[in-house]
């Protein structure tokens, strides 16, 4: 069979079903071979990156699952370096797959001949161009094990033409996945961790997205119920343990952080991180973060710990191997009566929590961005997978929205490219048809990849898409204050053929019906309930992208820090009586 057949024949055999890409001249023999071979459903993006951030929504949606994106020669392997990029900030597998000139004039500037495998390497765990087409097998074989080995993360493939069509002897019903490698703790190791964790009085867990990826988010929770130890998901580990656990502490930051939170936080004496790897928007400045605590660091990639500072204990371990080995020790301790009593740290936590909320309940018109989050909470159950990427929209979600489960706050954490929701939300909703999936967008990530809605009306892929209108590059506006400008960040224009809209530019409606989706304007706050309602009605009725704009307030500034998380600026009012935060998780206690 040909080389590309062979590609596509060990997609199969690696339980690859679905793929995400755009044809072109120098791909076509792999999508001959995808044609041919069938079992694996393409869905055609309307833009390469597109296809790339389609592929890590799909892969961040289940355990097990690799997205794979497709593309031609030259510029479709530099679009999808940005997803290259996202992906290997996170720890997500993904397989992207480019065509290549033919191996003899690759040197010679033919047309589209890029040297793409220079070009991913730094994004990429490995970016490889196949010179000989006896080589595809094993190079397929070896870009599965290494996205599954140890950290978590993409690979390229560059197949010239040429070497596509060569015919191999391969054999499909002979071929093996090669076992994926993943350091796991000992016992020994557990056992000190533990020790030291029970010397604090007041401790924490630090539960990274590394759990997510190992798929142990169960055994972080029996693990933090058995000790009784409070956890403080990350922005990539949220979901790990309910909002409405007992254990839960709430998320830590500059940014995507709640009041309760970092004063939780602050309060600590000792730090378990598991899978997590010390963001500096998490952080903030080391000092203030370390000062008076130990910590102990697990993670499944060895020169991860001590990257941002020295750890009292360092453990390499896969998340999962070693959450096996803190559940069984912690058995063992309860058992023999060993473990300290945490339920008052415990009760403390919780204290906080219910006193230390933000205001989401304003009747302003235009809406402040929070009362769309409260409605959210009431319109959205905790079966809805969010998927959003960066900007005032992100953050602001982040500290008032609810998650229950893992992989359910789908969110690009390091990379925050503008215009990932839409593809990302896509690959979601096409790797989980049976859950609903809610984007939450900013008017310019929205702008950046809005082409990717045709994808879904075309497809048949519902969602529902909150986007939130200002007509600002908001979190950049915000940023600027430290400079005392406002430039080149003001996107209002009054566009001439929906005057209706004032200085709100883009009517982001007719953009959306015009590519084959719903959409509906919310202005009035009271409104937003019944819209998103609505919207999942459309949604499920006409199987396509709803997208339910509201018209926010020009400029809100959203609570965040510059540097360090005891001096979080909280710019509106605080919650001070229990109808400011209707929907938050505690009631309000003053």
């Amino acid at each position: 069979m040909t080389a590309a057949r062979a590609a596509v024949e060990i997609l199969k055999r690696e339980g690859v079903t679905n793929a995400f890409g755009v044809p072109g001249a120098a791909i076509n023999p792999f999508y001959a071979a995808l044609k041919a071979a069938g079992g694996i459903d393409h869905t055609l993006a309307r833009h390469v990156e597109g296809a790339s951030h389609m592929a890590e929504g799909y892969t961040r949606t289940h355990p097990g699952n690799i997205g794979v994106c497709i593309g031609t020669s030259g510029p479709a392997g530099t679009d999808m370096i940005t997803g290259l990029y996202s992906a290997t900030g996170d720890s997500i597998p993904i397989l992207c797959i480019t065509g290549q000139a033919p191996t003899a004039v690759i040197q010679k500037e033919d047309f589209q001949a890029v040297d793409i495998a220079a070009i991913a390497k730094p994004v990429a765990k490995a970016a490889t161009t196949v010179m000989e087409a006896a080589q595809v097998p094993g190079v397929f074989q070896q870009a599965f094990h290494l996205m599954r080995s140890g950290r978590p993360g993409p690979v390229l493939i560059d197949l010239p033409i040429d070497v596509q069509l060569t015919e191999i002897d391969f054999d499909p019903e002979l071929y093996e996945p090669l076992p994926a490698f993943k350091p796991a703790a000992t016992r020994a190791q557990i056992e000190k961790a533990i020790t030291l964790l029970n010397e604090s009085e007041r401790p924490l867990i630090v539960a990274g997205g590394g759990i997510i990826n190992a798929d142990a988010s169960d055994l972080l929770v029996e693990f933090a119920e058995l000790t009784g130890t409070p956890v403080i998901p990350t922005l990539m580990g949220w979901g790990i343990v309910p909002d409405d656990h007992e254990l839960n502490a709430g998320m830590v930051g500059l940014q995507t952080s709640h009041r309760y939170g970092n004063a939780n936080f602050l309060e600590s004496d000792f730090v378990l991180g598991i899978g997590n790897r010390w963001a500096n928007r998490h952080t903030g400045k080391l000092d203030l973060y370390t000062k008076g605590r130990k910590f102990v660091h697990v993670d499944v990639e060895p020169t991860q710990i001590g990257k941002i500072f020295a750890p009292d204990y360092g453990i390499a371990s896969d998340a999962k191997a070693a959450l096996e080995l803190f559940v069984e020790v912690a058995k063992e301790l309860k058992a023999a009566g060993k473990l300290p009593d945490r339920s008052d740290w415990a009760a403390s936590t919780q204290e906080r929590k219910a006193q230390l909320q933000r205001r989401t309940h304003f009747d302003d018109i235009p809406m402040k961005p929070q009362r769309v989050y409260e409605e959210m909470n009431k319109a959205f159950g905790p079966e809805t997978r969010y998927v959003t990427t960066i900007g005032l929209s992100q953050i602001a979600g982040a500290q008032m929205l609810h998650v229950y489960k893992p992989r359910h706050w789908i969110n690009c954490g390091q990379a925050g490219p503008l215009g990932w929701t839409i593809p990302a939300a896509l690959g979601v909703a096409k790797a989980d048809p049976e859950t609903p999936v809610v984007a939450l967008s900013g008017d310019y990530d929205f702008q950046f990849m809005i082409e990717e809605l045709a994808v879904g009306a075309q497809h048949k892929i519902p969602y529902v898409h909150v986007l939130v209108n200002n007509a600002y590059l908001g979190l950049i506006r915000q940023a600027q204050r430290n400079f005392d400008i406002n430039f080149q960040v003001n996107l209002e224009f009054e566009n001439i053929n929906s005057p209706e809209l004032g200085v709100y530019g883009v009517d982001h409606v007719k953009v959306a019906e015009g590519l084959g989706c719903k959409a509906i304007r919310v202005t009035d706050p009271s409104q937003l309930g019944a819209a998103f309602e609505e919207a999942k009605k459309l949604a499920a009725e006409h199987r396509v992208p709803v997208v339910v704009e509201a018209i926010l307030e020009r400029i809100t500034n959203i609570s965040m820090a510059a540097a360090e998380i005891d001096k979080v600026n909280e710019w509106e009012e605080v919650a001070t009586e229990p109808g400011h935060a209707p929907t938050a998780i505690k009631p309000l206690k003053v």
